[in-house]
């Protein structure tokens, strides 16, 4: 049975251990849960003093059951636990990213994808622009200056011309993307922590897998060995 099956309510016996990501996918992918993003404070709107998200997980954590109301819909279809995995991702802090970082969460778990870390990227060194012509293609060059050169007894001046270049991809680029990789992996096991010190799932035990928090790097020695003798 594929892991994305749906999990019925309330049947501890058939609780799955599953990894973060995996649970993600499940939540947003199979279950189609939505993030039920805290509204901004109104003032002027009695709706604005009412309870969030957080208030209704910490009360069904001291009942030992589903509280009805509140952002939860009797008639939602996704699975309780979805719901309350959405409502974690939806309360990540914004010292890891916020609203932003827990939008990105579940848009890359919807599409089953990973943020983009470029791997294989490698800075070279190219032309800023190439010209095609009948002879084929060729870089771009500017004048730079001038010279004075001695040719057939005369001295003449001359354009000196170089070849504009560029590092693509830049390294910045590749820093930047992996940067955000790791922000993205602080923010999933920071879901993680708060799935399992909850304990609010019936379904799903959230075990320690994490995917790799730098995929860019190099194994050590004792990593190359360990990977050659299974």
């Amino acid at each position: 049975m594929s892991i994305y099956s749906r999990f019925p309510n309330g049947n501890t016996s058939t609780r799955r251990a599953l990894g973060v990501q995996q649970v993600l996918e499940w939540a947003f992918r199979t279950e189609k849960a939505r993030l039920e993003l805290p509204e901004p404070p109104d003032p002027e709107r009695d709706e604005g003093l009412g309870f969030g998200l957080e208030y209704v997980l910490m009360q069904r954590a001291a009942l030992g059951c589903r509280i009805d109301g509140g952002r939860y819909k009797p008639d939602s279809s996704a699975h309780e636990d979805a719901e309350v995995i959405a409502a974690c991702v939806a309360g990540l802090p914004t010292s890891l990213g916020g609203t932003r970082m827990a939008i990105r969460i579940a848009e890359l778990t919807r599409a089953g994808m990973t943020p983009d870390w470029m791997p294989g990227a490698v800075p070279r060194c190219v032309p800023v622009e190439m010209k095609r012509n009948q002879h084929g293609e060729r870089s771009i060059t500017i004048p730079v200056g001038t010279t004075r050169v001695l040719s057939r007894g005369k001295w003449r001046t001359v354009e000196l011309r170089a070849c504009p270049v560029t590092w693509s991809p830049h390294p910045d680029q590749i820093a930047a993307a992996h940067r955000h990789y790791e922000h993205w992996w602080l923010a999933l096991d920071w879901v993680r922590q708060g799935l399992r010190d909850g304990g609010m799932l019936r379904s799903i035990d959230v075990t320690d897998a994490m995917p790799k928090r730098q995929p860019w790097a190099r194994p050590t020695g004792h990593e190359q060995i360990s990977n050659k003798t299974v």
